[in-house]
């Protein structure tokens, strides 16, 4: 019998939610979404992720929802583009209570990678690898020999004096009116950072910007190969599916 599980990938704006066929590691369908209530708080958004799931009714067994925060022992330790009531938050109780069904919580650019990794623009990359998510933010996962070193935050860390996703996210070119050139002399500087304190072998850039890869490619300048996500906005949505098949509920 084929297992389809639901998948839930909250960001800053959006709630995406799919069906996952996670034997044949593809999405059934196309993903719907609502937007993120403002305030974003745990009791504002369970009514949210309940009408998307109500949406999808032929996904049965455990849900998976990506979310972005670090996920500690199942409780989101940090909420810088989401309401900061979320800290301390259990969201796979949340989901359980909300949905009756049991969940797996967790970061929700290491649910991209997981995607890309298994299925995607990593797969058989045996090496170190980078996954970066650019949208509202700029998420990170790394992986070493395939396996995952969970919750990084290089979207946080230093540069020209602020946060990484203060100077080179989606949301900033967006913002400022970046043309492709401009936020590329950006994301350059930031590959160049990881590049000299991480040596990945693979870069693999993701969020809705990688549907666009052919228009900023060629103006990349890193040392290490560059590729796209393979799934684009989908693939955190897919990640968190596998995921919570992978945890064996």
């Amino acid at each position: 019998m084929t297992r389809r599980l639901l998948g839930i990938d909250v960001g800053g704006s959006f709630i995406k939610a799919g069906v996952v066929d996670v034997e044949a590691g593809r999405l059934v369908g196309e993903l719907i979404s609502a937007p993120t209530p403002q305030p974003s708080s745990p009791e504002a958004m369970m009514p949210t992720i309940a009408g998307l799931a109500a949406q999808l009714p032929e996904a049965t067994g455990p849900v998976g929802l990506a979310f972005p925060a670090v996920v500690k022992s199942g409780k989101a330790r940090t909420a810088a583009n989401i309401d900061h009531s979320w800290i301390g938050a259990d969201g796979a109780a949340l989901i359980r209570r909300t949905l009756n069904r049991d969940a797996l919580f967790l970061n929700d650019a290491d649910a991209a990678g997981v995607a890309e990794m298994r299925l995607g623009a990593g797969r058989g990359v045996s090496g170190s690898v980078v996954m970066l998510t650019f949208g509202t933010g700029i998420g990170s996962a790394l992986f070493v020999g395939g396996r995952l070193f969970p919750n990084t935050e290089l979207g946080h860390m230093e540069l020209n004096g602020m946060d990484s996703e203060k100077y080179a996210s989606a949301h900033i070119k967006a913002m400022l009116g970046l043309d492709w050139p401009a936020w590329m002399d950006r994301v350059n500087v930031y590959l160049d950072r990881m590049q000299a304190l991480l040596w990945p072998d693979l870069f693999i850039l993701g969020g809705a910007i990688s549907e666009r890869f052919a228009d900023f490619a060629p103006l990349l300048h890193c040392e290490a190969q560059v590729r796209p996500a393979q799934f684009g906005n989908q693939a955190g949505v897919l990640g968190a599916a596998l995921a919570a098949a992978e945890a064996g509920g």
